[in-house]
């Protein structure tokens, strides 16, 4: 059940408000402004210069310049996560398209990085429900909606996977991590997160996020899932911080 205070409901990013005006309006691309293609709000050219994960590390997704299975940190202190997936590198026009999908209130955006996301997904091992990390209720009473979910509706809906935002909340709120470092983002995000109770935990999830950077915010989601009896976590983010 979708958390009431996200004001989107089923007018969010996948909702009828968005489908009904797509059958009367040509997509236009959100990055450059010019036609788009293929029913999607992104044009040929831009579609073609997106920056794409390639080789990456398999449990935390960094972008790795060789073909190798884990980065050097992974294979020092795993993270609890058993593989992260993320679509793109967050380099442009990601730098610009996810700070005015999370901060603006830009939901085209996020039907976009969705779609796409979807594509980079479709071959992951299969979780049982899709988990959005959660804002804090005062971020969002704030902001209005939150990212995540938003980017989560459309995946669970295009993948067949349920989708359990009723299962993870955020109980403390935490400074923003962008003005932190590595160390003070893991200390920032400490017992941030609980699993509500009830009668029955997927035994395989996947987070879903909009942006991992150091994966201090994946890290703690992932181990409060963990204690409270889930199997299996892994992490599907729309872009990676190199």
């Amino acid at each position: 059940m979708a958390n009431p205070v996200n004001q989107t409901g089923a007018h969010g990013v996948d909702g009828r408000a968005w489908r009904f005006p797509d059958r009367l309006l040509a997509c236009r691309c959100l990055v450059c402004g010019e036609r788009g293609s293929n029913g999607r709000d992104l044009c040929v050219f831009c579609s073609e210069s997106l920056p794409w994960v390639a080789a990456a590390c398999g449990r935390c997704a960094l972008p790795l310049g060789i073909d190798a299975e884990l980065c050097g940190e992974c294979l020092r202190r795993p993270p609890p996560q058993a593989a992260t997936r993320a679509a793109f590198i967050y380099r442009a026009p990601l730098d610009r398209l996810l700070p005015r999908a999370k901060f603006h209130g830009d939901l085209a955006s996020l039907r976009l990085l969705s779609q796409l996301m979807a594509g980079r997904v479709a071959d992951a091992d299969r979780p049982c429900a899709l988990v959005p990390i959660p804002l804090h209720r005062d971020r969002l009473r704030r902001r209005g909606y939150d990212q995540a979910l938003e980017l989560a509706r459309p995946l669970s809906r295009r993948l067949d996977v349920p989708l359990r935002d009723d299962l993870l909340r955020r109980v403390r709120a935490t400074s923003a991590q962008s003005r932190l470092d590595a160390g003070a983002r893991r200390r920032n995000l400490r017992g941030a997160f609980e699993v509500r109770a009830g009668p029955e935990l997927p035994a395989h999830v996947a987070l879903v996020d909009d942006v991992m950077t150091t994966g201090a915010t994946a890290r703690s989601a992932a181990m409060a899932l963990l204690r409270a009896g889930v199997r299996r976590v892994d992490v599907w983010v729309c872009a990676r911080v190199p």
